[in-house]
């Protein structure tokens, strides 16, 4: 049985963030800005956790380790090279010895230790300093099993993101993807799941049958896909607390690009029917399924906007391949992509103020944004092939496909200011990739 969005045990606040100390401090708190196009980004201590005893030490590093990852990727912070350190470990139940740490240049500070309990469970406390305001930030204790200690490192880096930027952080996420062996001409795609760094993956599929454009439902433990079981395209959910599948039957035609409502009540997919295809709405309680566009084009690759009132797709209903949005009824349908190029795969960003999409122009394909009227166009990459944006839950981030001639497909990521472009280790190859949302709220992607 997979289990991949399991809860940990427990998670009880220790410390809370002092406002009233901070009101009165004679230096601002450390802050970070996420929305400017180039910053430097903030230096920052991440301490090895102490350890309750010798047996515990190798959990210990690796959350320290999960945390500087998570934030040296995010672009946004430096984590400092241990070996500057002055003070070596200090206690996490005191004050730390803040002109240490001013003398590195250190803004913020993490320390933390494990412990083991009697009834085996593990105890994980970390805290957050302002080194120049002299004061703590934030405080909190974890009680989990010994191999969720992964998973605790990706909640304080979450913790620590969320303190420093004011933005929701996005590190204890699950990202479903299409992982990719064998020779081109003969390619084995198997549905699969993995942290979002890329640890942990599980394969969810056996590759029998080619599948394609997986989407985690609103409680990341459902997933949507199209197959070719059979020989037959058509669209499948997952359910990863079971492992079973189920295809969504009824329809005549070849079903495809598959994507949950924000409520997870309803599928909105693409079906292809005597010459026509077009954009359907399934309600997953009843099965009955209603037909939103009736153009003579190709309309495709719908995706909601977060409150569920509108969708954005594709179509060539113009001539060719351009963006539209409509009501989620079928009404007011409207043209938002107006440069130069082809438009595919439109996102709604989990905040509703821009979509992404994959900009085809002049030979190359790249990852851009817009606003949902369609102002406000930035290209983010550019390259040979990418394609498929997904966005991170807090709408900071996007992941997607990159390919190269005649190479393989890799998973990059990059952020809205374009800068931080990234690429996402796995296995093997691998493709189509859709970020899940909080592991501990709902969300869409």
């Amino acid at each position: 049985m997979l289990k991949p969005a399991l809860r940990l045990l427990s998670a009880a606040l220790i410390a809370t963030a002092c406002a009233g100390a901070f009101a009165a401090a004679a230096q601002d708190p450390i802050r970070v800005r996420v929305d400017q196009g180039t910053m430097e980004p903030l230096p920052i201590a991440i301490t090895d956790f102490g350890a309750a005893s010798p047996g515990e030490s190798g959990v210990s590093a690796e959350i320290s380790k999960v945390i500087r990852d998570d934030l040296a990727r995010s672009g946004l912070f430096r984590p400092l090279d241990p070996a500057s350190f002055i003070e070596r470990s200090p206690d996490v139940a005191a004050p730390p010895k803040f002109a240490d740490w001013r003398i590195i240049n250190a803004k913020g500070l993490v320390t933390g230790r494990t412990s083991l309990e009697s009834d085996g469970r593990l105890r994980v406390e970390f805290r957050l300093w302002d080194i120049f305001a002299q004061e703590q930030m934030i405080g909190f204790q974890f009680f989990t099993t010994p191999e969720n200690s992964r998973r605790v490192g990706h909640m304080i880096a979450d913790a620590v993101y969320e303190r420093l930027t004011g933005d929701k952080g996005y590190f204890d996420t699950r990202v479903v993807f299409v992982a990719e062996s064998g020779p081109k001409v003969k390619k084995v795609k198997r549905l699969a799941i993995m942290d979002q760094d890329g640890a942990n993956v599980q394969y969810l599929t056996d590759g029998r049958d080619l599948v394609l454009t997986p989407r985690f439902n609103p409680t990341a433990q459902a997933i949507s896909f199209m197959s070719y079981q059979g020989q037959r395209p058509r669209v499948y959910i997952f359910d990863l607390e079971t492992g079973r599948e189920e295809v969504l039957q009824g329809f005549n035609g070849m079903t495809f690009s598959p994507r949950f409502s924000p409520d997870g009540n309803s599928i909105v997919m693409s079906m292809a029917r005597d010459g026509n295809t077009d954009i359907y709405l399934v309600d997953l309680r009843t099965r009955a399924t209603r037909r939103l566009t009736t153009d003579p084009s190709i309309d495709t690759a719908p995706s909601f906007s977060p409150d569920g009132t509108q969708i954005a797709f594709e179509s060539d209903r113009g001539g060719s391949q351009q963006l539209y949005v409509m009501d989620v009824g079928g009404g007011n349908v409207h043209r938002i992509s107006f440069g130069e190029g082809r438009y595919a795969t439109p996102v709604w960003s989990p905040r509703g103020d821009v979509i992404a999409f994959t900009k085809m122009l002049r030979g190359t394909f790249g990852i851009g944004v817009m606003r949902t009227d369609g102002s406000g166009e930035r290209r983010l990459t550019e390259s040979f092939l990418d394609e498929g944006p997904t966005w991170a839950p807090n709408g900071r981030v996007i992941m997607f496909t990159r390919g190269s001639p005649g190479g393989p497909s890799s998973i990059y990521s990059v952020d809205l200011t374009g800068q931080n472009l990234r690429r996402v280790p796995t296995p093997g190859e691998a493709s189509d990739p859709a970020w899940s949302p909080d592991l501990d709220g709902p969300g869409v992607n």
